[in-house]
């Protein structure tokens, strides 16, 4: 009996191993079929559904029908993007993966695996919550780069796509430039003051290099009394352009902190978090009095996104505390950049990464056809791809040179300065409209792709100096570029997976940066104070001192950090 049970156990696994190369054999036969007299960009006659974890502005999910047609013809593929509900991008994600209710993929924000979603991400790929995507990045055109040994830098390679605690690849890390040191367009982000405030006032944007200019600045703006479009008299501190955020740049030297926004930092040869030093407290008596004196919105921690962007419209703010020069609404320069701040460490010199990285995309174990996913996402990083993602459609949108480079259309780029919303609806990068960088905006080259850094800029010089360069130039970008650093190397919080204690670690130091805000809007600096003592008690709890001495071994070992 025992043979026989044996043998049926056999014969029964071989039954299934056949069904099922004879059902893969019977798909690939199908798909054959159905690609007869199609592009070669065809994929299959299919829905796929993506579900981002980030704001609805990134998400961009209502696609222009036009363009979804398109996309149709040329891959075959119907391309549906949902929102994720919730304010917190990373409860949003937490949330999602813990209901097991997945669509075919999902998007998320990562910077760097110091990022907060790295550790739910890495959870639900132990737990086989997430497909194995080596075996189909193999198989493409543009995204086998990856598995290149110096295309990717340092962090995306070793602690995202290929970290060798898990058992293969499960996350695709965004935005990575083809070319190392590449600084692609010349993008100037932070504190951003109103033109007109500056001609009034006769100041050299530039010469403002501390938080204490910055006061005196908004104090001056607050005794001329400017109004804003409608009327109102402005606030003398905005916040970000993209609403209520503890974004720093406009405070910059007291925060205890290098590009990477950690709040770690070298001191007298030493790894130190800011909880470690006098800054915190600095830095919240500062805000404080700003608010005390009615020089900062309070709103500034909690304000949503779209009053922020309202206000930026109608000049609201005398500064913006965080902008860059190629946000739509700022277009007609009526802010212009500010600054930079020095950091603590003294002058401002501009760092950059060996390679960019932003955002991500997975594909939960229960998608049906994961190899159609990644298909799409290698059709969307191709230059054909990238032309209908980042320039719409030809003849509707833009022409072709003789070089075959995309020409926009004069009218297009008129509506995206005066009506950025309508505009919008075209659907496509160059318009404001981000349905393909979830996908598709890696292997980052544009001049080289398009005969263009930014979009549209051949049309505009044409007529001159682009405004977003006319922001940079003001800014003395290709001064700050020549002294600038290029870091292959690991943030501070990407050692976290691997410090014994790293989970209730991260959970302090996310925890110290909400004791921060609330210190803000305490009653007292004696409050404020006990809030960032007990904040300093639960990081020191969680093994703060251990991990840095970690981070110093490592340096030591020869590890670059980027703080």
């Amino acid at each position: 009996m025992k043979h026989i049970q044996k043998v049926s156990i056999l014969l029964l696994t071989l039954l299934i191993v056949f069904v099922t190369a004879c059902g893969k054999d019977q798909d690939e036969a199908q798909r054959k079929a159905d690609a007869k007299g199609k592009p070669d960009t065809w994929i299959a006659d299919r829905k796929l559904t993506g579900l981002v974890f980030q704001s609805k502005n990134d998400v961009s999910p209502e696609m222009n029908k036009e363009i979804a047609k398109e996309l149709k013809a040329k891959t075959g593929i119907t391309l549906e993007l949902q929102t994720a509900s919730g304010d917190d991008s990373t409860e949003a994600l937490t949330s999602g993966l813990a209901s097991g209710d997945l669509p075919d993929f999902i998007v998320y924000y990562l910077d760097n695996s110091g990022r907060p979603e790295m550790k739910v991400l890495n959870k639900a790929a132990q737990q086989g919550q997430l497909t194995d995507l080596k075996p189909y990045l193999e198989d493409t055109k543009i995204y086998k780069k990856y598995l290149k040994k110096d295309y990717l830098p340092k962090d995306t390679r070793d602690n995202i796509m290929f970290n060798q605690d898990l058992d293969g690849t499960y996350f695709v890390h965004m935005g990575i430039n083809r070319q190392p040191g590449d600084p692609g367009r010349k993008l100037v982000g932070g504190p951003y003051i109103r033109k007109d405030i500056v001609d009034q006032l006769n100041i050299d944007p530039s010469a403002i290099k501390t938080s204490k200019d910055m006061k005196a600045l908004a104090q001056d703006i607050q005794a001329h009394h400017f109004k804003d479009d409608n009327g109102k008299e402005i606030t003398p501190i905005g916040p970000t352009a993209w609403g209520g955020s503890d974004r720093t740049a406009f405070n910059n030297d007291l925060v205890w902190t290098g590009s990477a926004d950690e709040k770690f930092q070298i001191d007298h040869g030493k790894v130190k978090h800011e909880a470690d030093t006098n800054y915190g407290m600095k830095r919240v008596k500062y805000i404080k009095s700003l608010m005390k004196d009615g020089l900062m919105t309070k709103e500034f921690y909690t304000m949503p996104e779209n009053k922020a962007k309202e206000g930026l419209v109608n000049g609201s703010w005398g500064i913006v505390s965080d902008l860059h020069n190629y946000v739509t609404e700022n277009q007609n320069m009526k802010y212009v950049p500010l600054g930079p701040l020095n950091t603590v460490k003294g002058a401002y010199q501009m760092e950059m990464a060996y390679k960019s990285g932003y955002g991500g995309w997975s594909i939960p174990k229960s998608t049906k056809h994961p190899e159609d996913v990644v298909k799409l996402a290698d059709f969307l990083a191709s230059r054909e791809g990238k032309l209908l993602g980042q320039y719409g459609i030809e003849g509707r949108d833009y022409t072709l040179d003789q070089s075959g480079n995309p020409i926009v259309k004069q009218e297009v780029l008129k509506e995206i300065e005066e009506n950025p919303d309508q505009a919008k609806k075209r659907g496509f990068r160059g318009a404001g409209s981000y349905w393909a960088d979830h996908l598709g905006l890696t292997d980052i080259d544009n001049k080289a792709d398009f005969g263009e850094r930014e979009y549209g800029d051949n049309v505009r010089k044409q007529q001159g100096e682009t405004n977003p360069e006319k922001m940079a130039d003001a800014w003395h970008y290709d001064e700050k570029l020549k002294d600038a650093k290029v870091i292959d190397g690991l943030t501070v919080k990407s050692f976290l997976p691997k410090f014994e204690r790293g989970e209730d670690l991260e959970i302090a130091l996310d925890e110290y940066d909400e004791a921060m805000q609330r210190a803000y809007y305490a009653k007292s600096d004696h409050e404020s104070k006990h809030i960032l003592d007990d904040a300093k008690k639960k990081l020191d709890q969680a093994g703060l001192p251990e991990f840095e001495k970690m981070i110093d071994q490592n340096i030591k070992d020869g590890e670059k950090i980027r703080f």
